[in-house]
């Protein structure tokens, strides 16, 4: 079973194919069990490496995540490089995956040579995340089955403390952020529904992003939900498939 250790926790990770590396990044209810066809597309051409982030899937427990889960996600993502003596990644990161993609890109723009942040916002309103929670603790069937297959038998200990994780977000006012994403200074594709239901006000905050961003890319669809790359995979991954082309005709030789 694959794994490193990022500041004395184990964490697992999945891995297919050969080449240049491309980081996939889950959701924080989700883990890599929810990648394995993203793994498969992606792996078709990269060594795609799918890691659970702290706490989640595979990988050891946390008794907290603390109110930098995000940014501590965004560096063991630099510790998994390290571990796989790779230098640089393209990193696709899907809602708050996504987030720690653009917080490497911040942190460590060194390592990172692209970025595919699908789903997600640098803000959710405290009232959506408190919704949020209050709607997960009522713990509708559907959700139940998916929280099992991502984490297993104690997949009520890795829900609760992503509840709150989302309550102390709520109370620093929704932000992820704490820096403009003005210094991410990679190539960035952005994408998204139209019909998300778990962001708020999701298309204006892409469009916001993309603005930031110097060397940005927005594409919106008219369909889907939460999150795109799961909603509308086919769709995600031409998409995708045609930024990475761009990326390796224009930037390659950069690079």
């Amino acid at each position: 079973m694959p794994q490193f250790a990022y500041r004395h926790a184990q964490l697992f990770y999945r891995e297919q194919g050969q080449g240049s590396l491309l980081l996939i990044l889950h959701g924080n209810t989700a883990s890599s069990a929810g990648h394995m066809r993203d793994l498969a597309h992606f792996g078709q051409h990269y060594h795609a490496v799918a890691p659970d982030l702290l706490g989640t899937g595979q990988s050891e427990r946390l008794a907290v995540w603390t109110a930098d889960w995000w940014q501590e996600n965004a560096r063991a993502a630099v510790a998994l490089l390290d571990h796989l003596a790779e230098t640089q990644a393209i990193v696709v990161g899907t809602s708050g995956g996504a987030v720690v993609a653009l917080l490497m890109a911040q942190h460590a723009p060194e390592r990172v040579r692209a970025v595919i942040a699908d789903s997600c916002v640098t803000r959710q309103a405290p009232e959506t995340l408190q919704a949020a929670v209050a709607d997960r603790r009522r713990r509708h069937p559907d959700a139940v089955v998916f929280w099992q297959a991502m984490h297993g038998q104690d997949w009520e200990q890795v829900i609760e403390a992503d509840n709150e994780l989302m309550l102390r977000l709520a109370q620093r006012d929704g932000r992820f952020f704490q820096q403009s994403l003005s210094e991410v200074r990679c190539p960035v594709l952005i994408t998204g529904s139209l019909q998300d239901s778990m962001l708020f006000d999701g298309a204006a905050q892409m469009v916001d992003m993309a603005e930031q961003i110097p060397e940005s890319q927005l594409v919106l669809i008219n369909g889907g939900d939460h999150p795109l790359i799961w909603s509308q995979p086919r769709r995600f991954w031409r998409i995708a498939d045609s930024f990475l082309a761009w990326l390796e005709e224009e930037r390659g030789s950069e690079l």
